[in-house]
């Protein structure tokens, strides 16, 4: 069941609806937190919120692709392996060629 989640963040108030689990929200809000302080302050001082929430976009982004890639070969490699282990067994299973029954 969807339910409103409101936050603060940037001295702004948000809100939206969701269905993700109580523990999962502040998962993802800590992160998003934790991201825009570590982009908050440069080498040069503060840097805009605008420039901060495009840098914490882009973070993010960078993280999913990057988990998406090792999603991506662990899936293959799964795949290779079922079919090489399907193949071992099919053999395993069929008779001998030349055996004679009887």
């Amino acid at each position: 069941m969807e339910r409103l989640v409101r936050f603060q963040l940037l001295g702004q108030e948000y809100s939206f609806y969701t269905g993700a689990p109580e523990n999962e929200v502040a998962d993802v809000l800590d992160l998003v937190r934790e991201l825009i302080e570590e982009n908050m302050s440069g080498p040069s001082g503060s840097i805009p919120v605008g420039k901060v929430a495009v840098l914490v976009s882009l973070n993010i982004a960078s993280r999913y692709f990057e988990l998406k890639s090792k999603f991506d070969a662990y899936r293959a490699d799964t795949e290779q392996r079922i079919a090489s282990l399907t193949s071992q067994i099919d053999s395993g299973l069929s008779p001998e060629k030349g055996e004679g029954h009887g």
